[in-house]
């Protein structure tokens, strides 16, 4: 005769299936909180679906198109009344693709867009320019209702200065337009000129120092006060 297992009771396996499958679908709800900043989904014909739909790994939620690890990769927020994208927003800054059109946009995103390398498609209203200007970008194309910034350029090699970042330092994109100077290994300050790795314990210490000596100020001046009056 054949001897059952000692594991769980068969009635407990459908109900642990049952928890399993309601945990995944809470985290799978955790989204960013732009993916949310309007109600509604992704239009099935906009720009931002259709490149989502291209590659199997690729998923719509909500009003975003998120890779497998939940990444933003595409956002669409067209038509959520926007007169500025948020707080949130750099929260989309991995986003290849980005649709803003029908929304009273201020004219100027420039700073908006800091830190979004990867963007490549841009859709934005008529009337509102692309981040960077024209120059930051290799095509704008313009349609009745709205406008695309089409093929982010990387500025560091478009200004054409070849003495924008200090000696000891380089140029990275940090956006549409935007770039900033990054200082080589081992130097660090003010253009990069001073060698040598920066000293958190001596700047700490001196932080220390100098708090400790105006509470004992402050405590001193607190406490002749108190025996004048």
């Amino acid at each position: 005769m054949a001897l059952r297992g000692q594991g769980c009771p068969s009635f407990l396996v459908p109900w642990a299936a049952t928890l399993l499958l309601a945990l995944g679908a809470e985290r799978a709800l955790a989204l960013p909180e732009i993916c949310m900043l309007c109600p509604g989904s992704v239009q099935d014909l906009s720009e931002v679906a259709l490149y989502c739909k291209q590659t199997p790994e690729l998923m719509l939620h909500s009003r975003c198109c998120l890779n497998q690890e939940g990444t933003i990769v595409g956002l669409d927020l067209q038509n959520c009344s926007l007169k500025d994208p948020g707080p949130n927003f750099p929260q989309a800054h991995t986003a290849v693709i980005i649709d803003l059109q029908a929304n009273p946009l201020k004219d100027d995103l420039a700073n908006t867009f800091r830190g979004f390398t990867q963007l490549q498609t841009l859709i934005l209203p008529q009337d509102v320019s692309c981040p960077g200007g024209i120059n930051a970008w290799n095509t704008v194309t313009f349609y009745t209702k709205n406008q695309t910034c089409q093929g982010q350029r990387n500025f560091c090699n478009s200004t054409g200065d070849q003495e924008i970042c200090p000696e000891n330092g380089s140029c990275v994109p940090d956006g549409p337009g935007l770039l900033e100077c990054v200082c080589a290994d081992g130097f660090h300050g003010y253009k990069c000129m001073r060698q040598g790795s920066f000293s958190l314990l001596m700047f700490f210490g001196i932080l220390g120092s100098t708090t400790f000596s105006i509470s004992i100020l402050l405590w001193g001046t607190q406490r002749r006060k108190a025996k004048t009056s």
